[in-house]
C-alpha cells in the first residue's frame, strides 16, 4: 500500500515559500497525474480554480497563507484520494461546500483565518479518517452537526472565534482519542459533552467566553496528559475539586468568571508545574491556603472578585516566580505581610476592596520590579505613606485611596520617574504635595477628601497659609511652596523637537560651539545639563580612542566616569556629509526610550545636541554585548545553562513590554547579539534604539527593512510594512544563538520546512560547557522545541509568541 503524506509534508513541491503571485492558472487541473501540490506562504490572489477538481489523483493540496479569495469550489469535493487540505490564512468567503463530505480519505482539514461563513455541513459527520479540523477565526454560525461525534479519529477540533451556537455533540470525544478540544468564544450553551469526563487524552483544552452550564466536580475527571485548561466565563457551577492536583503537567488553569463555590483545594500547593491561576470572579470561600507557596511554576495568581476571608498566609511570599497577584474585591483581614518583599519578579500587586488593616508595610518598597500597578486602596490602612515606595521606580500606577493614611506624602515619591497616576484620595493626608511635575499637573480628584494637603493642584488651598491645630490651638505655618524645576514628559518633548530643527538647520547655517542643547531625561546626573557635557568631554578627553567600548554604523560607545564617580556610556554620533540617517537614529533613540521604563531596557540619562557633536548618555552595563562574551572561547565557559535561560527571559521580558504594554507599541527592529548588553550579573538589557519604531494605530507604518543580516525574517526583507513579528522572528534567532553558542546559520533555513529531518538539540547545543542538570535542562529542551516548531509553523503564527516564552510548558493555541 502507497505511504500516505504525513503532518510533516508541508512544503510537497518547491513552489511553496517563495515571492510567487498573480493568480493561479486553471491550467494546473490538466496535470492529471499529480499527487502533491504546494503552493502555500506566497502571494497568490484570485480564486481557486474549479479545473482542481479533475486532479483526482492528489493526496495534498496546500495553498494556506496567500491572499486567495472567492469561495471554496465545490469541485474540490471530486478529490476523493486527497488525505490533507489546507486552505489556511487567505480571505476565502462563502460557505463550505457539502461536497467536502464525500473526502472520505482526508486526515487533516485547515481552513482556520478567513472569512468564510455558513454553518459545518452535515456531511461532515462521513469523514471517519479526519483527524484534525481547524476552522476557527471565521464567520462560521448555527449548531455543530450531532455527526461530528461519528468521527472517532480526531484529535483536534479547533473552532473558536466563530458565532457557533446551540449545544456540543454528546459524542465528540466519543473515540478516546481527542487531545485538543478548543471552542473558544462562541456562543454555545447547555451542558458539557458526557464524554468529556473519560477522555484522558486530552491536551489542551479552551471553552472559555461561552454560556456552557454544568458541575466541574462532576462532569470533569482527571487528565494526566492535560497542559492547558481554560473554562472561563462560562455559567459553571460546582467547586474546585483536589483531583485537580493530580494532572502534574498542567501549566494554565483559568476558571473565572463562572458560578464556582466551596474552598480551594490545599491539595492544589502540588501542582508543580502550574503557571497560571486564574479563578476571579465566582463565589469561593474560606482563606487561602498557605500550601499554595509549594507551587514554585507559579506566575500569574488572580483569585480577586470571590469571598475569600483570613489573613493572606506569609507563605505567599515564597512564590519567587510570581509576576501577577490580584486578590483584590474579598474580604480578606490582617496585616500585609511584609514577606511580600520576597517576590522580586513581580510586576502587579493588587488588594484593593478587601479589609486589611496596619501600616502599609515599607518592605514593599523592595519589590523593585513593580511597573503596571500597585493599588491597596479601599482598605482600612493606617499610619504614614512609606517614604521606600520611592524605591519602585519603574511602577506607573499607585493606587491608596479609601484608606486611614494620615501624614504628608513623602516627598521622595517625586523622584518615581516612571509614576503616570498616583491616587490619594479619601485619607487623612496633610501637608504639601512633593514637588514634581507628576503632582503639580494632576486631577484634583488624586487628592481629594483629605484633611489638609496643599499644592499648585485645583481645589487644593495654596501652601503658605496660616493653619489652626485643632487640638492645641497653636498656629503653625506651613512650608511655601519651592518649585523645583524637574524636566517632565512635557518639556521633554519641547526639547525633543527644537533637536529636530536644530538637527535640521545645521546644515544651512554655523553655529557656534556654545549653541549647545542639553536634554536631562531623568535628573540622575544631579547638575546642571551643561555642566554634564563638559564633563563627559573631560572625563572622554573629547573622545579619544582609548575610552571607545564599541564601535556601530552610526556612531562610536565611550565609557566616561563623571566627576560624581558615577560611570555613564556615551554614543557618539558621527558627523557625515549625509547626516539624514545618524539624524534619523539620534532622533529615534530619544523618542523611543522616553516611552520605556523597563527593568530590562538599557536607561537613557539624557543627550547632547551641538555643532561639535551629538550624543546621547546612557547607564553604562559592565560586560558589555552578548555577541563578544557568547561567541568568545574563555567568556562563553561563564555562561552556564541557567544564565543563558535567564538571558532568554529577561528579552522576552523586555520584548513584551514594547509590544504589549506600551501604548503605542514599540518595535526595535533590530534584535540581534550586538545589541543586548550583560551586566556583571549577568543580567541582559536591550539597547541601540536608532532603528526602533512607535506603532502609529492611523498610520500605516511602512518604513524602509532595518537589521542585521541573520537575524531578519526572510518574508519582512522584501515587506515596507513594520509589526512587531520582526522582532519576534529575531528573538527566535537569538534563542537559538544562545543555546549554540553560535549564530545559527543554515539550521533556521532547515527547520523552516516540515519535511526536513528532525533535529535534535544535542547535535546543536554549546559544546563548550557542561551539558544542563536535570532542572535546567527541562528548560532548554522547551526553549529549543518551541523556537523549532515556531519556525516550522511559518510567519503566520509568529506574533505575540514572546510572551509565551517566559515559563517553561505554556501551550501554544
Amino acid at each position: 500500500m502507497e505511504a500516505k503524506p504525513s503532518l510533516r509534508s508541508a512544503c510537497p513541491v518547491p513552489a511553496c515559500q517563495n515571492k510567487l503571485s498573480g493568480q493561479i492558472p486553471g491550467e494546473l487541473g490538466l496535470l492529471y497525474r499529480l499527487e502533491q501540490l504546494g503552493v502555500n506562504d506566497n502571494y497568490l490572489i484570485g480564486s481557486i480554480p474549479p479545473s482542481f477538481g479533475n486532479l483526482t489523483k492528489l493526496t495534498n493540496l496546500q495553498l494556506q497563507t496567500n491572499k486567495i479569495s472567492g469561495s471554496i469550489p465545490r469541485e474540490v469535493g471530486n478529490l476523493v484520494n486527497l488525505f490533507v487540505l489546507m486552505i489556511n490564512d487567505n480571505i476565502l468567503t462563502g460557505s463550505i461546500p457539502p461536497s467536502l463530505g464525500n473526502l472520505t480519505e482526508l486526515s487533516i482539514l485547515d481552513l482556520h483565518t478567513n472569512r468564510i461563513s455558513g454553518t459545518i455541513p452535515q456531511p461532515f459527520g462521513s469523514l471517519r479518517s479526519l483527524t484534525h479540523l481547524r476552522v476557527f477565526n471565521n464567520q462560521l454560525s448555527g449548531s455543530l452537526p450531532q455527526e461530528l461525534g461519528n468521527l472517532t479519529k480526531l484529535a483536534a477540533l479547533d473552532i473558536a472565534d466563530n458565532d457557533f451556537s446551540g449545544s456540543l455533540p454528546p459524542d465528540a470525544c466519543k473515540g478516546g482519542v481527542l487531545q485538543r478540544l478548543v471552542i473558544a468564544n462562541n456562543h454555545f450553551e447547555g451542558p458539557l459533552p458526557r464524554c468529556l469526563k473519560n477522555c484522558t487524552t486530552l491536551f489542551r483544552v479552551r471553552l472559555e467566553g461561552n454560556r456552557l452550564q454544568g458541575n466541574i466536580s462532576q462532569d470533569l475527571g482527571i487528565y494526566p496528559n492535560l497542559v492547558y485548561m481554560d473554562m472561563s466565563y462560562n455559567r459553571l457551577y460546582g467547586e474546585l475539586s483536589q483531583d485537580w492536583a493530580n494532572c502534574q503537567n498542567l501549566t494554565i488553569l483559568q476558571v473565572s468568571g463562572n458560578q464556582l463555590t466551596g474552598k480551594i483545594p490545599t491539595e492544589f500547593g502540588k501542582m508543580l508545574q502550574l503557571g497560571v491561576l486564574g479563578a476571579s470572579s465566582n463565589q469561593l470561600v474560606g482563606e487561602i491556603p498557605r500550601e499554595l507557596s509549594g507551587m514554585s511554576s507559579l506566575f500569574n495568581l488572580n483569585l480577586s472578585g470571590n469571598r475569600l476571608s483570613g489573613m493572606l498566609p506569609s507563605e505567599i511570599g515564597g512564590l519567587s516566580n510570581l509576576q501577577v497577584l490580584d486578590l483584590s474585591d474579598n474580604i480578606l483581614t490582617g496585616s500585609i505581610p511584609p514577606q511580600l518583599e520576597n517576590l522580586s519578579k513581580l510586576r502587579l500587586l493588587d488588594l484593593s476592596k478587601n479589609g486589611f488593616n496596619g501600616s502599609i508595610p515599607p518592605q514593599i518598597g523592595e519589590i523593585q520590579s513593580l511597573q503596571e500597578l500597585l493599588d491597596l486602596s479601599h482598605n482600612c490602612l493606617t499610619g504614614e505613606i512609606p517614604s521606600q515606595l520611592a524605591s519602585l521606580t519603574y511602577l506607573a500606577s499607585l493606587n491608596l485611596s479609601h484608606n486611614n493614611l494620615s501624614g504628608a506624602i513623602p516627598s521622595s515619591l517625586a523622584s518615581m520617574i516612571s509614576l503616570t497616576s498616583i491616587d490619594v484620595s479619601y485619607n487623612n493626608l496633610d501637608g504639601l504635595l512633593p514637588p514634581s511635575t507628576l503632582f503639580q499637573n494632576a486631577p484634583a480628584k488624586w487628592f481629594a477628601n483629605n484633611k489638609g494637603l496643599c499644592g499648585d493642584v485645583p481645589s487644593l488651598p495654596a501652601c503658605g497659609l496660616v493653619m489652626e491645630n485643632d487640638h492645641d490651638s497653636r498656629k503653625h505655618h506651613v512650608i511655601p511652596y519651592a518649585t523645583i524645576p524637574l524636566l517632565g514628559t512635557f518639556v521633554l518633548l519641547v526639547i525633543s523637537i527644537i533637536v529636530i530643527v536644530m538637527l535640521r538647520k545645521k546644515k544651512s547655517r554655523k553655529e557656534e560651539d556654545g549653541e549647545v542643547i542639553i536634554g536631562d531625561l531623568f535628573s540622575v546626573l544631579n547638575f546642571d545639563g551643561r555642566f554634564a557635557y563638559r564633563s563627559i568631554i573631560t572625563a572622554t578627553e573629547n573622545f579619544d580612542e582609548k575610552y571607545c567600548i564599541g564601535k556601530g554604523g552610526c556612531g562610536n560607545v565611550y565609557k566616561a566616569e563623571l566627576p560624581t564617580k558615577q560611570v555613564v556610556a556615551v554614543k557618539k554620533f558621527h558627523q557625515m556629509e549625509e547626516e539624514n540617517f545618524n539624524e534619523r537614529s539620534f532622533r529615534n533613540e530619544i523618542q523611543a526610550l522616553m516611552g520605556i521604563r523597563h527593568c530590562n531596557v538599557v536607561k537613557l540619562y539624557g543627550f547632547c545636541c551641538s555643532a561639535r557633536c551629538n550624543f546621547l548618555v546612557y547607564e553604562y552595563i559592565e560586560r558589555g554585548c552578548l555577541a563578544t562574551i557568547l561567541h568568545g572561547q574563555e567568556t562563553a565557559m561563564e555562561l552556564g545553562w541557567d544564565k543563558r535561560t535567564d538571558i532568554i527571559k529577561d528579552v522576552a521580558h523586555a520584548l513584551s513590554y514594547m509590544h504589549h504594554d506600551c501604548n503605542p507599541s514599540i518595535v526595535h527592529q533590530d534584535i540581534s547579539t550586538n545589541n543586548i548588553l550583560l551586566d556583571s550579573d549577568f543580567k541582559a538589557y536591550l539597547s541601540d534604539f536608532g532603528t526602533a519604531r512607535i506603532l502609529k494605530p492611523d498610520s500605516s507604518n511602512r518604513s524602509t527593512v532595518a537589521g542585521t543580516y541573520g537575524y531578519i525574517a526572510p518574508e519582512l526583507s522584501y515587506m515596507t510594512r513594520v509589526t512587531e513579528k520582526c522582532d519576534v522572528y529575531s528573538f527566535g534567532v537569538i534563542i537559538l544563538e544562545v543555546l549554540m553558542g553560535t549564530h545559527p546559520g543554515e539550521l533556521i533555513s532547515s527547520l523552516s520546512t516540515l519535511d526536513s529531518p528532525g533535529t535534535l538539540l544535542r547535535d546543536v547545543m554549546d559544546k563548550r560547557i557542561p551539558p544542563p542538570p536535570p532542572g535546567i535542562a527541562k528548560e532548554v529542551v522547551y526553549y529549543f522545541d518551541k523556537e523549532r516548531g515556531r519556525e516550522r509553523r511559518g510567519k503566520g503564527e509568529r506574533k505575540g509568541e514572546e510572551i509565551l516564552i517566559y515559563h517553561p510548558n505554556i501551550g501554544y493555541d
